[in-house]
């Protein structure tokens, strides 16, 4: 992994940068994984299952169950489409579905405002020293807590 400036999308393009994305990964591209996949990019903070379940299930006139809400989104972050955020057990829309980085959340405790960043050569660093440990990492979790510029 390594530095570099990235497309982010949003909106329509957003949604299908998000659909090339799972396609390629030999998934479908379902009517309720759009929906799920709206409803998350259409947060401004980090949404839980149940969040997105009950702005699907207004759109839909209809209830949608949360687990199957969970299991898309599990779906979702193993394709790069979303990011977990695991402190809160909430879920943040990936601006760039086509580009893997490992995340760095920085979120803020007064308002729950969650800010990712992508810097490679802190986690190359985090990697480095969890195979000098003997472990083999697979995904860095970063959250960095603390007050955002609007909060200070």
């Amino acid at each position: 992994m390594h530095a570099h400036d990235h497309h982010e999308h949003h909106g329509t393009d957003l949604t299908r940068a998000a659909q090339v994305t799972l396609e390629k990964a030999g998934e479908q591209w379902t009517s309720m994984r759009e929906r799920v996949f709206e409803a998350l990019a259409g947060f401004e903070k980090p949404a839980s299952a149940y969040d997105i379940a009950e702005a699907v299930s207004k759109a839909e006139g209809r209830r949608v169950a949360a687990n199957s809400v969970y299991r898309i989104l599990d779906l979702f972050v193993g394709a790069n489409l979303a990011r977990r955020v695991e402190s809160a057990n909430a879920y943040v829309a990936n601006a760039h579905p086509d580009c893997l980085h490992d995340c760095i959340f920085l979120v803020c405790d007064s308002c729950g405002q969650t800010t990712h960043i992508d810097d490679d050569s802190i986690t190359k660093t985090v990697r480095a020293a969890a195979r000098h440990a003997g472990f083999s990492p697979e995904r860095p979790v970063i959250e960095v807590r603390g007050k955002c510029a609007d909060c200070e």
